[in-house]
């Protein structure tokens, strides 16, 4: 795969056969990141390997003129909609969505041990999440012997958040159909790999939310492909933009996680690829596990800058010609420090290097073109129509507040809970994140 042609005209290409080695693409704004990740995602598509990308900054639905794309978008906006349960997210991904300290998590996670004991019941949206939520607190004292105390203030800390989060309009998120990552695998009538483009400009603006969904997504393609080991090339590669994000306060159970799977979704043929401003952004039990490095030009405007610049400058493998440090300063737009894994496995040497243009156009479509893209794909009126959600749900919450007998809400969700609580103190089946541990994988996926 081929990237990049240092000045003296010397090819710098990416193995397919090491792709799965993860990398990382860092720089700052204005140097060039974004035309590096369109070639890179347009080679992946060659050689017939699907590829996710969130376009954080609505510029890369130019990738459609020259590639087959597919769009999507949470909102359903300008892609197709993407949609889970707050079962199928998991506990610990929504009490990093709802921002929850460890007695509120603690809540949550009684939560889902109540369902998960109730093999029926599941919680499908926000509205439902809330009404369990009540049926805690309603019933604490029955819980209390088997799993501590839950007070009224935890809980209303917790619905608190759950509003915020339904103010925002994150509810279109948490529905049926759940979306199947399956969807993501496919190749045109040419064997050329789906791009697959998240519009993500929007939900950027809430990071929890950015940040969530794409460790589910990520999980979910952990849980469902199959063990492969090496192969010629990778069957997938996913690009996590804005990473710095996802490292950001991020809980050291959830980050224990989150290197595990990158640590072992390389042998299911899936590539992970950080992008960032800086190397630093990442932790250094990530940053040690990503092979293929491309770095773009940085600016040092204080001495902690330039010990910012002469840290990342060390991660690479020293080039006699130039000094590393110096270089990542001078780099010009489009031009980058690069350095792949060689055919042994081991980083080469760095090389300054000018980034290939991609194929297509760099002008991002009309909204117009876009959904003509979405209207014309095969996955369209799969996702379009939300399955519906009876309102009486709703109405028999608030009879169940004033006592009444006929409340079916809370026959679904309480009916037998507490007294099927005694000896299933066994393992917490956790979906989302940790199921991907729990449960390994579902296969058949990329076979």
């Amino acid at each position: 795969m081929l990237i990049a042609k240092t000045k003296e005209g010397k090819e710098l290409c990416l193995s397919p056969m090491l792709a799965n080695r993860h990398g990382l693409v860092t720089g700052s704004t204005g140097s060039g990141k974004t035309v590096t990740l369109r070639r890179m995602v347009e080679q992946f598509s060659r050689l017939g390997v699907p590829t996710f990308i969130p376009d954080v900054k609505g510029e890369l639905s130019g990738l459609a003129t020259a590639n087959p794309v597919m769009f999507f978008d949470l909102y359903g906006e300008l892609g197709h909609p993407i949609r889970t349960t707050v079962s199928n997210l998991g506990d610990l991904l929504l009490s990093r969505l709802l921002d929850l300290n460890k007695v509120q998590t603690g809540i949550v996670t009684l939560l889902f041990k109540v369902c998960n004991d109730n093999k029926h019941t599941q919680v499908r949206n926000l509205s439902q999440l809330k009404m369990m939520l009540k049926y805690l607190a309603d019933n604490a004292f029955d819980f209390k012997m088997e799993y501590g105390n839950i007070t009224y203030s935890s809980v209303g800390a917790i619905q608190r958040e759950v509003l915020g989060l339904q103010s925002q309009g994150v509810d279109q998120f948490f529905n049926k159909p759940i979306f199947d990552v399956q969807h993501l695998f496919q190749v045109d009538q040419q064997d050329r790999g789906v791009i697959n483009i998240l519009q993500a400009d929007t939900i950027i603006k809430s990071p929890k939310l950015y940040i969530t969904f794409l460790l589910w997504l990520l999980s979910e393609l952990y849980e469902r492909l199959p063990e492969v080991g090496d192969l010629d090339k990778p069957k997938f590669v996913f690009f996590f933009d804005e990473a710095h994000l996802l490292f950001k306060d991020c809980p050291k159970i959830l980050l224990n996680k989150i290197e595990e799977i990158i640590r072992l979704i390389r042998s299911k043929a899936v590539g992970i690829y950080f992008v960032s401003q800086s190397a630093l952004d990442i932790p250094d039990s990530v940053l040690g596990q990503l092979g293929n490095r491309i770095q773009h030009a940085l600016r040092a405007f204080t001495p902690k800058d330039r010990r910012a610049v002469r840290s990342i400058s060390e991660t690479f493998r020293e080039n006699p010609s130039f000094r590393t440090d110096r270089a990542i300063l001078e780099l010009k737009t489009g031009e980058a420090l690069v350095s792949f894994l060689n055919d042994e496995g081991d980083p080469s040497i760095v090389e300054r290097a000018k980034v290939i243009m991609p194929e297509s156009q760099l002008k991002p479509l009309d909204h117009s073109q876009i959904r003509q893209v979405v209207v014309n794909s095969n996955l369209y009126g799969i996702y379009e129509t939300e399955e519906y959600v009876n309102q009486e749900e709703t109405i028999n919450i608030n009879d169940h507040k004033k006592g009444g007998e006929s409340n079916r809400m809370m026959e679904q969700f309480g009916r037998g809970m507490v007294r099927s609580m005694g000896g299933r103190m066994g393992s917490i089946v956790m979906r989302g994140l940790f199921n991907s541990f729990s449960k390994g994988t579902r296969g058949g996926l990329g076979k």
